[in-house]
């Protein structure tokens, strides 16, 4: 081979040399920024209703950097899924759990969703989070176990709410039930169907998400959860029957972002700007013949008289 042909052939050698040498490195590099994770799914067939999908207790927490183990709950691809049949709607923005819950509306069912759990490699498969799925439509006691009256307890409370950490808290019509500020959320309630309104003539329900609310329920009933880390956002009220000729309905309720909304009319959701769970609300009821001085019907003290003038004698 010629010398100048020899010296060419030198330099390819060498610049293939410099190009698998440059490779391998990007690769090792490569090789360093991927991280394999155990990650498993499963396929879950859901008939029409809405359920709450949420951690078992017991259940890792996720590693606060990592933020392994981790879940999501999405669409099944392809038929057996129809994507048009099924809503998931999460706390979180991004979709992962992150201990809370996710809330699955089935409206044509049966249909499936995903459920796929990310752990870290070395964690081993029987370190998974463990999900529980409760529908929360059908029977409205499904949604939580129904508390006894709560006129048996406190003849007084019409008002009854399951709140974070304090658990069952009554009181009355015209007064707030929670704490603003707090930061504990309301998981669910009931309004007593032994006081002012009879049976069956006021109904409420529990905001769930954006344009989600709980099937209806009579008062007598528990309206929520209880438990299972799964706030309400908001509620619902309005009135029938003969309480409807009587009186109208009118609520608030303060969030754990710091907002407030109302007093609203019946039959609006009272819910935050930004769904935020809420923290505490209040259920006035307003008598309808007095509609130019409209007085929450719970009766208010009663004001003191006023002083009377001393008479006077007819002469100066």
């Amino acid at each position: 081979m010629p010398p100048a042909a020899d010296a060419v052939q030198t330099l390819a050698n060498e610049t293939d040399a410099q190009a698998v040498a440059q490779t391998s490195a990007a690769m090792e590099s490569a090789a360093g920024r991927i991280t394999e994770l155990r990650v498993s799914a499963n396929l879950m067939a859901l008939e029409t209703g809405i359920y709450c999908v949420y951690p078992a207790a017991g259940s890792p927490s996720p590693d606060p950097v990592t933020g392994l183990p981790g879940v999501r709950i999405t669409r099944c691809p392809g038929m057996a899924g129809r994507p048009e049949a099924v809503s998931i709607s999460t706390f979180r923005d991004d979709g992962w759990l992150d201990n809370t819950a996710a809330l699955v509306r089935v409206t044509d069912g049966p249909a499936q969703v995903l459920v796929t759990i990310y752990q870290a490699a070395g964690q081993p498969a029987e370190t998974a989070p463990r999900l529980q799925v409760l529908r929360l439509t059908g029977d409205p006691a499904a949604a939580g176990p129904a508390p006894s009256a709560p006129a048996a307890k406190e003849p007084e409370a019409d008002v009854m709410a399951h709140i974070q950490s304090a658990g069952d808290v009554p009181g009355p019509f015209g007064e707030w039930i929670g704490k603003r500020g707090s930061g504990a959320w309301i998981e669910g309630f009931g309004i007593s169907d032994k006081g002012l309104i009879a049976p069956g003539d006021m109904e409420y329900q529990g905001v769930l998400g954006r344009g989600w609310l709980s099937p209806w329920v009579d008062n007598g009933k528990y309206c929520g959860s209880r438990g299972m880390a799964l706030p309400l956002l908001g509620l619902n009220v309005r009135l029938k029957g003969a309480a409807a000729k009587e009186y109208t309905v009118r609520y608030s309720a303060t969030f754990v972002d710091g907002s407030a909304v109302g007093p609203v009319e019946e039959g609006t959701a009272c819910e935050a700007p930004g769904l935020a769970a809420m923290e505490s609300f209040l259920i006035e009821l307003v008598v309808k013949s007095n509609t130019e001085h409209p007085e929450s019907a719970r009766p208010s003290a009663p004001r003191p008289a006023p002083p009377k003038t001393p008479a006077r004698s007819g002469r100066r």
